[in-house]
C-alpha cells in the first residue's frame, strides 16, 4: 500500500456467457476520456477508439449513399455506437442490434423525450431515406431478425424492404422500458436528477471483538457467515438479528478449518481470500487463497512468475528491493466439508486435507499479492485478484505485460478440470480450465487466464447484488491516489503508466517503460488523493467495499461504500443519474450506536468510534454490510440508533424482512439462476492489503 510503514472498480444485456460489459458502452471497453474521433462527431468521452471510428467510416462509405440528407442521418445512426451512453440506446432485444432504438411517437411510454420532433425520429429516417438506394443497409429485415421480404443485392431501398413506415418503426423504433432513452439523432442527454441529499451519517454497532480479513455469507441463504483470519483459520458464525442486542456467535477455539500449517503468515502474507462454490450447500466445495513459504512447507511448489516468458531473471532481482524470488508463493487450494455432517449445509467443520491444487505461482517480491477470490454471480467462474508482485513502481511492468499474471484479475473455470497432460500442454498454473469467452483466449502474446490488466494491488472487490455487471474493485495506489474501478472484460486500468487518473513515472524500470501510446486504459470511477485522508502512520490505502442494498438504512441504499485502511475515513459513492456509471463521492460521518451490543472504543478526545485498521467489508444474506477491522466486527444499522435523521427509515422499517434463524431452512435456495440477467439497464434508466513500496 502506498508508502505505508504498516501493511497491512445501446445497454448490453447480460448474455448467457456472462461477458460483463461496461455499464456505459455496448462493447467491453469503458468510455475513452478526452478522445477526438475523425469521423463520428464525438469528442471527449466516447465508447469508440480511433480503430472503431475508422471501421464505422468504412461501413458508411460502403453504403454508397447518394442523397446528402439520408447520408447525414445514416452517419449519425451508425455513430451512435460511440455515444458515451450507447448501452441504453441499444437495449430492447436480446438479439444484437445493427442500429440503436429509434425514437418513435407511436410507442407509448416514451417520457424521456421532450419534443414531438424527437419522438418522430424514426419517421424522419423513413421519410428521408425511404427511396434512397443504400448498399448493405443496416435496416435490412434479415439483420433485425424480422420475417419479411428476402434481402438481396438488388434490394436497396426501405420501401423495397418494408411494407410501410409503421412496420418499419415497429421493428426499429420504440422504448424498451420505462425511463429508458431512444435515439433522436443527437447525443444522449441524461436526466441529472439524483438522490435529494446525502445521508446524515453511518450508524454502526459492534457485534464481535475478533480481527478477521474476510467475510462470506453462507451459500445456504441462512443467517450464518464464514470469517477468516490472516494466519489461516476459517470460522462459521451465526449473525444476530439487527437491534436484538446479540453478538456474533463464533467459537474461536473451534474453527471450521485450520490451515495455519500451510499458510505463511507475516505482515505481507497470509490467507488473503476464501470462496464457497455456488452449489456449496450440496457439494461442499470451497476454496482458500493464501501465501506459503517453500522453505517451510513441501506443498509450496510452483513456477516462478519472474521467468523467461516475461523477460525476468529471478537471479537478478535485488534483495534490497524486497525481492525473494519464488520463496513465497500464491496458492488457491480446494477443500471439502463433505462427510463432516449428515447434510452438507449443516456442516460445522471441513476436512483440512487439500482436495486439489487449483493454482500456485512463485512471487518475485514480498508485497502486493492481493489474493481475493470470488465466484461470478451469473457465470459461476472463479475470479482471482493478483497484485503486481511488489517492487517500487512495478519495475518490471508486470501489470502491463500480458504474458504475466501479475497485476491482473484472472478468470478460471474450476468445474471442468483438464487432465495432467492437458495442463502441461496448455501451460496452466494448476487444475482449472480457461473459459472460452475470456478476452485473450487464442492470442500468442497473452495469457488466456487474464480478465483485466493494469492493476497495482486490488484490495477488496465485489459484485453488486442487484446489478452483477457492476463489478467494483478498490486498487491500492502508490504515492498519490487510491482508486475504485468498474471492472470490465479485457479492460486495462493503467498501472504503471497511470496511478489513478495521474501519469506515473516508475523510478526504476530495468525491463523498460510501457509507452503511453501503447495502451488504452480505463479511468477510475471513484477514489481519493492521499492529501484527503486523515492519515495514520503517514499513509493511505484503499479498502474496497459494496453497494449498499439493505433496507436497514434506506438513506444509504444504492450507494457504494469504501474506506481507507487506516480507519479514519469512510466514503459513499453516489451514482447520478442512477445506472449511468457517473459517480460522485463524499466522506460519510459515522458513529457507534449507544445501544451497541459491544461497547465501541472512542477516539481520544471525541465520541467517534476508533475502528483501527479497516481490513475489509462484508455482506450477509440480508444484504446488511459489515466492516472488518482489527478492533472488531461492525454492522451498519438503522440511522436512528445514532440519532441520525433518515426520513425513509420509518416508511421501510415495517417492510424489512426478518433474518432466518434456521441454518437448514434455506439450504439450496441461493443456487437458482440469477433472475435479472437480461433486465439490468445501465445508463439513466442505464489493495493488497498491506502493500509496502
Amino acid at each position: 500500500m502506498g508508502g505505508g510503514a504498516f501493511v497491512i472498480l445501446f445497454l448490453l444485456l447480460l448474455l448467457p456467457d456472462s461477458s460483463f460489459s461496461h455499464p456505459l458502452c455496448t462493447n467491453s471497453w469503458a468510455p475513452l476520456m478526452n478522445t477526438s474521433l475523425n469521423f463520428c462527431p464525438y469528442n471527449g468521452s466516447t465508447c469508440c477508439d480511433s480503430r472503431q471510428d475508422s471501421q464505422i467510416q468504412k461501413q458508411f462509405e460502403a453504403m454508397n449513399v447518394s442523397d446528402s440528407g439520408c447520408a447525414s442521418i445514416l452517419k449519425s445512426v451508425l455513430c451512435a455506437r460511440c455515444d458515451p451512453f450507447s448501452a441504453e440506446l441499444f437495449t430492447i432485444t436480446s438479439l444484437p442490434r445493427p442500429v440503436p432504438v429509434l425514437c418513435n411517437s407511436t410507442v407509448s411510454g416514451n417520457s424521456s423525450q421532450s419534443t414531438q420532433a424527437a419522438n418522430d425520429f424514426c419517421s424522419k429516417v423513413w421519410d428521408t431515406c425511404q427511396n434512397v438506394s443504400v448498399l448493405n443497409s443496416p435496416f435490412a429485415p434479415s439483420l433485425q431478425g424480422q420475417a419479411g421480404i428476402p434481402v438481396n443485392s438488388s434490394v436497396t431501398k426501405l420501401t423495397e424492404m418494408w411494407q410501410s413506415k409503421t412496420v418499419f418503426c415497429n421493428a426499429f423504433g420504440g422504448v424498451s422500458t420505462d425511463g429508458s432513452v431512444c435515439y433522436d439523432g443527437e447525443p444522449v442527454m441524461l436526466n441529472n436528477s439524483g438522490p435529494s441529499s446525502p445521508p446524515h451519517g453511518l450508524c454502526l454497532e459492534k457485534i464481535g471483538n475478533g480481527s478477521y480479513l474476510n467475510m462470506v455469507a453462507h451459500p445456504d441463504g441462512s443467517n450464518r457467515a464464514f470469517f477468516s483470519s490472516q494466519p489461516g483459520k476459517i470460522w462459521l458464525a451465526t449473525i444476530p438479528e439487527e437491534g436484538s442486542g446479540g453478538t456474533l456467535k463464533l467459537d474461536e477455539s473451534n474453527p471450521f478449518i485450520d490451515l495455519t500449517d500451510e499458510v505463511h503468515y507475516d505482515t505481507q502474507f497470509g490467507m488473503m481470500g476464501m470462496a464457497f462454490h455456488p452449489n456449496f450447500a450440496q457439494n461442499g466445495r470451497f476454496f482458500a487463497s493464501f501465501n506459503c513459504d517453500k522453505s517451510k512447507w513441501p506443498g509450496c511448489t510452483g513456477r516462478c512468475s519472474c521467468n523467461s516468458d516475461v523477460n525476468c531473471d529471478p537471479s537478478k532481482l535485488s534483495p534490497d528491493n524486497g525481492a525473494q524470488p519464488c520463496q513465497y508463493q500464491s496458492v488457491i487450494a480446494e477443500y471439502t466439508s463433505n462427510g463432516t455432517a449428515s447434510q452438507t449445509s449443516l456442516a460445522n467443520s471441513a476436512n483440512p486435507l487439500e482436495v486439489r491444487r487449483i493454482f500456485t505461482m512463485g512471487l518475485p517480491f514480498t508485497s502486493h499479492h492481493a489474493g481475493q477470490i470470488l465466484f461470478g454471480p451469473t457465470d459461476g467462474y472463479l475470479y482471482f485478484m493478483m497484485g503486481d508482485g511488489g517492487g517500487n513502481g512495478d519495475p518490471y511492468s508486470f501489470s502491463q505485460n500480458k504474458k504475466s499474471l501479475l497485476g491482473k484479475i484472472l478468470r478460471l473455470d474450476i468445474d471442468n478440470i483438464p487432465s495432467a497432460e492437458e495442463i502441461d500442454k496448455l501451460g496452466l498454473w494448476g487444475n482449472y480450465s480457461i473459459p472460452r469467452d475470456n478476452p485473450f483466449v487464442g492470442r500468442n502474446d497473452s495469457q488466456p487466464e487474464i480478465w483485466t490488466l493494469g492493476m497495482r494491488n486490488t484490495w477488496r472487490c465485489s459484485f453488486d447484488s442487484e446489478r452483477p455487471s457492476y463489478f467494483m474493485c478498490g486498487d491500492v495506489g502508490q504515492d498519490v491516489y487510491e482508486e475504485v474501478d468498474i471492472i470490465t472484460k479485457g479492460g486495462n486500468y493503467g498501472w504503471h503508466v497511470y496511478e489513478g487518473p495521474y501519469l506515473f513515472s516508475p523510478p526504476k524500470s530495468p525491463a523498460g517503460n510501457t509507452s503511453l501510446n501503447s495502451i488504452t486504459f480505463i479511468f477510475p470511477v471513484l477514489g481519493y488523493n492521499h492529501s484527503e485522508v486523515n492519515k495514520k502512520e503517514g499513509s493511505a490505502s484503499i479498502t474496497g467495499g459494496y453497494f449498499y442494498r439493505s433496507n436497514t438504512d434506506p438513506c444509504m441504499y444504492g450507494r457504494y461504500l469504501y474506506a481507507d485502511l487506516y480507519g479514519s475515513d469512510i466514503w459513499a459513492g453516489t451514482e447520478t443519474p442512477e445506472n449511468s456509471g457517473n459517480f460522485t463521492s463524499g466522506k460519510i460521518p459515522f458513529s457507534c450506536a449507544h445501544d451497541s451490543p459491544i461497547q465501541c472504543t472512542s477516539v481520544a478526545g471525541s465520541d467517534l468510534p476508533s475502528l483501527g485498521y479497516v481490513f475489509s467489508f462484508g455482506e450477509d444474506n440480508q444484504k446488511d454490510i459489515y466492516l472488518l477491522a482489527n478492533s472488531g466486527v461492525y454492522r451498519i444499522v438503522r440511522p436512528s440508533r445514532c440519532n441520525y435523521t433518515c426520513s425513509k427509515e420509518n416508511a421501510t422499517a415495517s417492510a424489512s424482512p426478518s433474518p432466518t434463524n434456521s441454518p437448514s431452512s434455506l439450504a439450496g435456495q441461493v443456487n437458482q439462476p440469477y433472475n435479472k440477467q437480461v433486465v439490468i439497464i445501465l445508463v439513466v434508466v442505464l489493495v493488497t492489503l498491506f502493500g509496502i513500496v
